[in-house]
């Protein structure tokens, strides 16, 4: 038996369906947008072992039966990332990309994404409403990545266009092809373009990047930046909007994150959790069969690990529907967990920590501008949130 899960009323709201996954059926063979079938991972415990587990790959093909059902339109160098690979590969790609993506280094960001928050948020002051996803939420982390790898801020409009279309799918999905295709050319004259005149940026500390000898490969270069560009602002994105959304639906709660800012760090660790902006982490392929309580996965099956699932798990949180700034030990599985817990994860927390903490301050009085039951969430199984969030200022 399959299920199909995926349609706009469940985008909207999951919450339901999930809850009877994990009440009935954790691990359960679901039916795709694109009609391909994957096993859905559902809960806490069950999810985490799963991301952790060496028998699910993260390599495209890697098993027969998976080459025959994987999407392989998307161009092979957007693919060899560390994201996209196992042991050794992942070990070596990520020990290179670390070099030049140090904590020291995403601390230093601050007072830079704290002068683009503070522009972003004088463009909004005037004005009697505005989205603020397409306002503030997008164009703070594309701002913040695209300056740091050292892409001119004329392009980013391209690329933002070609992750949205990247992200709401599979690469079997209309327009998708035609996006990484495009993409993909424009990565590499960029690369062309730094390794020709090198700059003070990541792009260039990637090319230049050594490690007893061991550098990227073209593709591998490529397909690294891709990863960072995608990853790097799609996440931010959707933590901010998912973030304010929360807020401006739980009024008490604003009101005390506006009186005492300190709780911020507390309140983006349980906005990451509530309305986790990664809905089912890339998908993996099962190279063993591989058995969570009475079902066992085949060998060669998709296997999608949902992430806003488990954060819902009231075996893992206590009351899990409930947004509380006081939870304690919020061990939630929003940037993944094991080898390929997201590298970004501190930038993405950076960033949320100046957004709200500018936001809060400069519109203390904002709130929807419409119902939030009429609300249109992001369609796409891996991202998840709003396609607007329409807010009053004043």
């Amino acid at each position: 038996m399959t299920t199909t899960l995926f349609s706009q009323e469940f985008w909207n709201n999951p919450f339901p369906v999930y809850a009877a996954l994990r009440e009935q059926a954790p691990v359960h063979r679901v039916t795709l947008p694109t009609g391909s079938e994957i096993w859905l991972v559902t809960r806490y415990a069950d999810a985490k072992a799963a991301l952790g587990d060496p028998r699910f790959s993260k390599r495209q093909g890697a098993t027969d039966n998976a080459k025959a059902i994987t999407d392989n339109n998307v161009s092979s160098p957007l693919t060899r990332h560390l994201l996209a690979n196992d042991p050794p590969d992942h070990t070596r790609l990520r020990r290179l990309v670390a070099k030049v993506f140090t904590a020291r280094r995403v601390e230093e960001l601050r007072p830079r994404i704290e002068e683009l928050s503070a522009a972003l948020i004088d463009g909004m002051r005037g004005k009697e409403s505005t989205d603020l996803v397409e306002d503030y939420a997008v164009q703070l982390p594309i701002q913040v990545i695209c300056e740091l790898l050292g892409v001119p801020r004329e392009d980013q409009a391209d690329f933002r266009r070609w992750t949205s279309v990247m992200v709401g799918g599979s690469a079997s999905t209309a327009g998708v092809p035609e996006a990484a295709a495009a993409f993909l050319g424009y990565l590499m004259k960029l690369i062309a373009s730094k390794r020709a005149e090198p700059a003070d940026d990541l792009l260039s500390g990637l090319i230049a990047t050594r490690d007893e000898g061991d550098r990227f490969s073209e593709d591998e270069l490529t397909s690294m930046v891709f990863l960072l560009l995608l990853a790097g602002h799609e996440t931010t994105v959707n933590l901010i909007g998912n973030g304010m959304y929360t807020l401006l639906t739980h009024p008490d709660d604003h009101k005390r994150l506006i009186e005492d800012p300190a709780l911020i760090p507390a309140a983006v660790e349980e906005f990451l959790r509530l309305e986790s902006p990664v809905e089912t982490a890339t998908f993996r392929t099962a190279v063993e069969p591989v058995t969570f309580g009475d079902v066992t996965i085949p060998r060669g099956a998709l296997v999608g690990i949902s992430l806003l699932s488990p954060n819902h798990d009231p075996e893992r949180f206590p009351d899990p529907e409930r947004f509380d700034l006081s939870r304690p030990e919020n061990q939630h599985l929003a940037f993944g967990h094991g080898i390929h817990y997201c590298l970004g994860a501190p930038l993405a927390r950076l960033e949320a920590q100046v957004a709200f903490t500018d936001l809060l301050a400069a519109f203390p009085s904002m709130h929807l501008a419409v119902p939030a039951e009429d609300l249109v969430w992001r369609p796409g199984v891996l991202i998840h949130g709003t396609t607007a969030l329409p807010v009053e200022l004043a």
